[in-house]
């Protein structure tokens, strides 16, 4: 636990902001505006993270800090959420695979940014955890922890018909793996709770979920986005809308980066040799959903932390496989494994966290973005009156810029051929097609950089006022003089 906090919260930072976290920011923002949260079945994403950031913006500011923070505690209660499978699949299982993925590149990357992914990580685990618990003990904790994960999926994100699917479907193949080679606690415990705790489970579930989609009772035509989000999220999964992958990718990903996994899913066609109900089912439910992620054509890396976790545990109850004798090498492959996770980990989250030729940084934004907001940022911290400088962003596709200027009222963004009357600005930021027809208009000085948000996006050209900004450039003369009309 202690190596997954540091991980996760070590330089929280130390990049900009995604361009999936500017879009978050801003629903945030629009809830802050709205007084709630307006559901739209065609975002496929759930209203509770947009609520949980709402509250930790409210308590910590704007900030790229208090953006992150909720899912850093998700991403760890993810650790101590494997730990619990303990009584289940075992103690050395389940601390060595909570290790795997306290080290895990996808697990520690994904789990610094402010995305819907690591939420449905837990509340998968919390479903799954509640489902076995319940066949092995039957206990009202397991029944409530069945009924809160399945309720924190959906308020998640509409792919949890994928992991609800297989988790059922699991089941019948289990029956099967079972009848073929028995295990010894194949026989269902004898439940402990009653009717009641069941309706009280039902009750809490369905009422968290009617409130959020409701936007708290101010938006009821959102509870009907439920289902209306099926029909739109299977066509985006069939048509990829630019995000279409190989059927591989996933299996790409896991070997480049996830090697304890890869090692787990390796394992699981050896799943017949565990003489545990509980690590046969996770092996089932986990080839099931990994296959099902790589049969859809939409596909994005974060993905990858809802596919492996299951193999962590395949991972970690390696050596139940071999003999006594043969257990001391499982763990030393186990361990230098484990090391290259970790050494993976650490370059990719604070040496190459927006290098773009690494799979894992999809769609991230350029340490080019600083270029603009750090002296911004810098000038309005020491006089709140630099919030009112006046900002023309010319080019199309500008976020997460939108949610880190939010606090700036005079920001105009302009995409197509919209363009502001009065050019001059404290700053601009001018998409490449429009620098010379935007240069010809101008009349103030101006100090100017090239700045390049992510790949797949030219180059902008960044004009900062030279009296606003000339203590950010001492000595230096401003790069672009206007001599536009006027």
């Amino acid at each position: 636990m202690g190596v997954a906090v540091f991980l996760r919260f070590f330089l929280l930072g130390i990049k900009p902001p995604h361009f999936d976290e500017g879009i978050n920011g801003w629903f945030v923002d629009q809830v802050m505006k709205n007084g709630f949260y307006r559901y739209d079945p065609t975002n496929y994403h759930g209203p509770l993270h947009f609520y949980v950031l709402l509250l930790s913006e409210s308590l910590f500011g704007r900030n790229v800090w208090a953006l992150r923070l909720p899912v850093v505690f998700v991403s760890i209660g993810c650790v101590w959420m494997t730990l619990k499978f303990e009584p289940l699949v075992g103690r050395n299982t389940s601390r060595i695979a909570a290790l795997a993925m306290a080290v895990s590149p996808g697990f520690v990357f994904y789990g610094r940014y402010a995305i819907h992914e690591v939420w449905l990580v837990l509340f998968t685990m919390m479903f799954i955890l509640g489902l076995l618990g319940l066949w092995k003990y039957g206990t009202v904790g397991y029944l409530w922890c069945a009924g809160i994960g399945f309720a924190g999926m959906i308020l998640t994100k509409e792919t949890y018909i994928i992991h609800l699917v297989c988790a059922v479907a699991a089941i019948p193949v289990l029956m099967v793996s079972n009848l073929l080679s028995r295990v010894p606690d194949a026989k269902p415990a004898r439940q402990t709770w009653t009717y009641v705790d069941l309706a009280m489970v039902i009750i809490v579930g369905a009422a968290a979920v009617i409130f959020l989609y409701s936007g708290t009772f101010f938006n009821w035509s959102g509870v009907k986005g439920l289902y209306q989000a099926c029909k739109a999220w299977f066509q985006t999964g069939e048509a990829g809308h630019g995000h279409e992958k190989p059927w591989y990718y996933f299996l790409q990903l896991t070997a480049r980066y996830e090697l304890p996994a890869l090692a787990g899913l390796a394992l699981c066609l050896f799943c017949q040799g565990f003489k545990n109900l509980s690590l046969r089912y996770l092996a089932i439910f986990g080839v099931g959903t990994f296959f099902a992620y790589s049969y859809v054509h939409y596909k994005t890396p974060w993905c990858i932390i809802n596919i492996a976790w299951p193999f962590l545990f395949m991972f970690g109850a390696a050596a139940l496989l071999v003999k006594t004798r043969y257990r001391r090498a499982i763990y030393v492959i186990s361990a230098v494994l484990l090391c290259y996770a970790l050494g993976s980990s650490i370059s990719l989250n604070y040496f190459r966290c927006t290098t773009d030729t690494e799979p894992y940084v999809y769609v991230q934004t350029y340490n080019d973005m600083f270029k603009l907001t750090r002296p911004l940022l810098t000038l309005a911290k020491k006089n709140p009156a630099y919030y009112h400088l006046t900002g023309h962003l010319i080019r199309s596709s500008v976020y997460p810029l939108p949610w880190v200027l939010g606090d700036f009222d005079r920001v105009g963004y302009y995409e197509g051929g919209n363009m502001p009357a009065n050019l001059d600005g404290d700053f601009l930021l001018v998409q490449e097609d429009k620098i010379a027809q935007v240069e010809a208009k101008l009349r103030g000085s101006y100090y100017t950089q090239p700045l390049r948000l992510r790949n797949y996006q030219d180059t902008s050209k960044l004009y900062l006022s030279a009296k606003v900004f000339k203590e950010f450039f001492p000595g230096k003369q401003p790069d672009f003089v206007g001599k536009g009309p006027g």
